[in-house]
Parts: C-alpha cells; structure tokens; sequence
C-alpha cells in the first residue's frame, strides 16, 4: 500500500488537521486523522501578523514554529495508523496562510509553516507551496481543492455542488454532464467573521453549535450594508481572506446601527454567510449540495442553509464517503501525489490560470 498524509489549517487559525489515507480510483480510504489545536499564543501572534501587525523577524520564527508544528501533527497521525513511515510516500502541506492578495499589482499568497522542517523531522519527502504556481500563471491561486472535488465526488446521474464551510466558505460546481466545466470560487465568509466577532464580545474562540447566535435576531438594516460588499457581487474567478473579512471589517458595519446588541451582530454574521452563499449558487433546482468544513457542525447554520436552498437538497460529504472534515486535508494528500506524478492539480476554470499547472515545491527526504 502506498500512503500519503496530507496537513490542512485554514483561515480560522484553531489548529492543523492532518489525515493519513491511500487512494484507490475514485475512493479515498482514511486509516487515520488526527487535530493538533494550535496553542493560545502561536494562534495569536498568527492572527496578528495575518493583519500585517509583525516584523520579518515575527514571520520568519512563526514559519520554523508553524513547521515544527506542522511536523508534530504529522507524526501524531502516523502513530495513530501504525503504518510504517516507509510506507508514506509524501506528505502533501498547505501551510497556514497569512496573507493572500490574488489581485493588484504583484499578486501573492503567503503560507507559512517551514516544509522544510516538517521534511527533516519526519525523514518523509513533503510538497508545499502549492498556490504560487497557479497565480505566476495568472490565476487566483485559490480555491485549490475543486480538482480534488472533480475527481472524487462527481457524479453522471445528479448535478453536484461541493459547499465548503471553513474560514471562508467556497462552491465547487460539478455538472452531470462530463462536458461541461466544472467551476468554483470563494463566495465570502463562512466561520472566519463569526468567529472574529464571538471572540472579541465573549472571550469564545467560536459560538458553540451556533448557541449565542440562536439567542439574537437578525438586523435586515445591517444584513443590507454588509451585502453591499463589492467582493459579493465580482464574477469569478474569485477568491479571498481575512485580507478583507475581518473583525475590523465587522466593526465598521456596525459602526452605522451602534444599538445592536452583539448577539443580533452574531445572528446577522450567521445570515450573511447564507445569503452570500444562496446569492452566488448556480440557479439549477435539481443539484444536490454537499457541505464539508467546520461550518457543518454549527446546527443552526446547517438548518438555515437547508431551508435557503430549497428546493435544491442539503446533504455533507459524508454521504460520498468522506467525513467533512476532513475534505480539506484529503484533497492536499491528493494534491502531493499529483505533483509527484507529474499531473497538474488546478483547474483553470477555476482559478483562471493561463493553463493546468503542476502545483507544489518538493522538499526530498
């Protein structure tokens, strides 16, 4: 058997997710998962320089800790398959993202976590950088993960849409019919305000299965300004961060309706999430969406996501074999062995990449 690890952490900065699986055809098989949460402070110092506050000394140490951090949940996910690290044939790392301007003048996309060092402390060959290539070909850079989709979640008998419910929620549009594209991009915030906004009102981290929000109401006033955004209305290709949605990016919202109490701030952010995402779905009625990330264990933003898509259908990923979450770090396991065999791993009409691209920088045993 030939293994592969694969090492995701997303723009909610809470920790690094980390899977150990083989691939056979169209089925992925998980012999092990493993989240290794992120210290209070790494995470904070992460969040900061996220939002441009570090030196390159800040950034150049949390790249090494990141790493070794990176390489620790590595090696906890192989302890936890007892599979032979000889058996691992690469380990596939997005690295945690910092900062990703897919636009302007000089595009870039900065993910730290030193493959490097997970390479040295593992003996096993890793493959990072996957972004960058994509983007000097032109693209956006991102979403990555809807060439993974296409190939293990489509389907000749239903229009599928694969809904991810991270930091940032992205669609990946997958047609019945083989002949026609298969397309995707990131619709705005799915965790990453909620969260920003819990935590500075409660202390939380996150709103537990939607708890606080479910307490509050939701303001159409400020509902309407948050959808003003310009990013909602973009064509794609697409993609952003917590460059633009961020807490400060909450607090200027509700700098305009300053009597809302914070719980119907909680309840508006959970709304904006759905209606951003209802806005820019693909108006085909019979499709079956798909939902993976962290997102989908928040009961009420499951259960108002349901409703606002009918008469479409709400399903998560584990009806297609796969736990939601982890999708993500699947489709970077995926995504290393692509690079290794040579095979492109973005999908142009995705990204808007000149071309297919072989993504990714090997770092040898």
């Amino acid at each position: 058997m030939e293994a592969w690890i694969g090492l995701m952490s997303g723009t909610s900065m809470d920790g690094i997710d980390a899977v150990l699986v083989s691939f056979d055809d169209q089925s992925v098989n998980v012999h092990a998962s493993e989240t290794l949460n992120y210290p209070d402070d790494l995470r904070h110092r992460l969040l900061a320089v996220s939002q441009n506050q570090g030196t390159p000394d800040e950034v150049g140490e949390l790249d090494t800790l990141a790493g070794a951090l990176f390489a620790d949940a590595a090696s906890r996910v192989i302890k936890r398959s007892g599979i032979s690290p000889s058996a691992i044939r690469a380990i596939g790392s997005h690295g945690q993202t910092i900062r990703h301007q897919p636009s302007g003048f000089a595009p870039f996309s900065i993910q730290i976590g030193n493959p490097a060092v997970i390479a040295e402390r593992t003996g096993i060959t890793t493959i990072a950088d996957f972004r960058r290539r994509d983007m000097a070909a032109g693209g956006q850079g991102a979403p990555l993960v809807p060439a993974f989709h296409k190939a293990f979640f489509s389907s000749d008998c239903e229009d599928r849409c694969i809904l991810n419910l991270g930091g940032i929620a992205n669609i990946t549009w997958i047609p019945a019919d083989s002949t026609e594209p298969v397309t995707g991009f990131d619709t705005g915030p799915a965790n990453a305000l909620m969260d920003a906004w819990c935590l500075n009102q409660t202390g939380l981290p996150y709103d537990t299965d939607g708890h606080w929000a479910d307490e509050g109401s939701v303001n159409q006033e400020l509902l309407k300004d948050m959808l003003s955004d310009a990013y909602f209305a973009r064509s794609a290709p697409k993609s952003t961060g917590k460059e633009r949605f961020n807490l400060d990016w909450v607090k200027t919202q509700v700098q305009r309706h300053p009597d809302i109490p914070a719980e119907d701030v909680q309840r508006t952010l959970l709304q904006l999430t759905v209606t951003s995402i209802i806005h820019q779905l693909p108006a085909v009625p019979a499709m079956k969406i798909y939902a993976c990330g962290g997102g989908t264990r928040n009961p009420l933003l499951m259960r108002e996501l349901e409703q606002a898509v009918s008469p479409a259908s709400l399903a998560v990923t584990a009806e297609l074999g796969l736990d939601p979450q982890w999708v993500e770090p699947v489709a970077f396991a995926w995504l290393a062995q692509q690079t290794l065999a040579g095979n492109p791993g973005n999908l142009p009409d995705v990204t808007g990449a000149r071309g297919p691209r072989i993504l990714g920088a090997i770092h040898h045993a």
